[in-house]
């Protein structure tokens, strides 16, 4: 069987923010959004946090309409701001029990071609379990699973899951399997907690498969806090403690008599940080990249120019499927090649950046499992 991690960047609708191409704008609207949904959560809006509101909703260009260009404001019961023609705004709700409303991302349809391409990544990969990172609903990735991944005129994943997770951009994850390969058991962990809160930005979904011979394998799908926005020592923190979460959940799973366990996802660190030691130190799971019949084509990364500094993405091993694992690979001929994408092969339909299936490449393992 091959097991894979793929981050497909959303499939039909993404936020305009998180859009590349426009990143230097981006990162800001991400910051200011993570802290206004903080603040608007608030029991009591005193008047610090009401200034606070105030500076964020501008940011988002939100303080004199609530729509703009990356954002808009949902006042659906009661209100949050008061709009004086004099042009003063000013927050007259006392704290979150005096409206129903939230502040959301705007988003744009994707590339009809680079859909294409995702999946066209999917159906050359061949995997029999795939971790989906990014994928926007359940709902969404089955249409594009029964839509695009045809076999026989069949669905070539007739199994897809995906759970809300805890990132309110519309970014979760998911796992397609292919007929043979049933989902017998799922579990959330998206109110986990440690000392500190919540654990998971999105969730570590838990997916428990039986394989053709009858052997149960259980999946563990993560994508950890991004480094893209937010202070590094803060986004380490919480890189760190999903680690030690993880690994806690896979201890679990083992001594509850599971031994074919698989970590896969987007990480958002190397496997040389210290916010992973928890997971690929603290544990005995082996990263199918180590593997001697692995082939990453002389580049380490799976992530933009793919160097050893772009290694995010990550399929790991219990020891009873480590033992099994034939090899594994880093296929990226759905991710351009640099800025003028000629770094590696290509789609020769691939034109423009835009066109990629994903800026990440899909890492996937092959087990000899009877």
């Amino acid at each position: 069987m091959r097991v894979a991690a793929f981050n497909v960047e959303n499939l039909f609708n993404r936020a305009r923010a998180l859009d590349q191409r426009t990143w230097s704008m981006g990162r800001p609207v991400l910051e200011a959004y993570q802290r206004i949904c903080s603040l608007l959560e608030e029991v009591v809006y005193t008047a610090e946090i009401q200034r606070e509101i105030l500076r964020e909703l501008g940011k988002l260009g939100l303080r004199r309409a609530d729509q703009a260009k990356f954002a808009r404001l949902r006042q659906n019961r009661g209100r949050l701001l008061r709009r004086s023609r004099d042009g003063g705004v000013t927050v007259v709700a006392g704290g979150r029990a005096d409206w129903i409303g939230w502040v959301e991302l705007t988003t744009d349809r994707c590339d009809e071609l680079a859909l294409s391409h995702t999946a066209r990544v999917l159906a050359d990969v061949g995997a029999d379990i795939v971790g989906v990172i990014e994928a926007e609903s359940r709902f969404a990735l089955k249409r594009f699973a029964d839509a695009g991944l045809v076999v026989d005129g069949r669905p070539r994943y007739p199994h897809v899951m995906v759970v809300d997770g805890n990132d309110e951009r519309g970014i979760d994850v998911g796992v397609l399997a292919a007929r043979g390969f049933p989902l017998v058991a799922q579990r959330s962990h998206v109110d986990d907690v440690d000392h500190v809160g919540r654990v998971f930005s999105r969730d570590c979904a838990e997916y428990h498969f039986r394989t053709p011979a009858g052997v149960r394998v259980a999946v563990l799908v993560n994508h950890f806090k991004s480094k893209g926005y937010g202070g590094k020592v803060a986004s380490d923190a919480i890189r760190l403690r999903q680690a030690a979460r993880v690994a806690d959940i896979y201890r679990e799973l083992v001594a509850d008599g599971i031994a074919h366990v698989v970590v896969v996802g987007d990480l958002n660190d190397t496997p040389d940080s210290e916010p992973l030691r928890p997971l690929l130190a603290g544990t005995d799971l082996r990263d199918i990249s180590a593997h001697p019949g692995f082939d990453d084509d002389g580049r380490p990364g799976t992530y933009g120019y793919c160097t050893a500094r772009n290694k995010l993405d990550y399929v790991l091993l219990s020891p009873a499927l480590w033992a099994v694992a034939t090899g594994g690979g880093i296929f990226r001929r759905g991710v351009w090649g640099g800025r003028r994408g000629t770094l590696w092969p290509i789609y020769s339909s691939m034109t423009s950046a835009v066109h990629a299936g994903s800026d990440h490449a899909a890492i996937y393992a092959d087990l000899a499992l009877a």
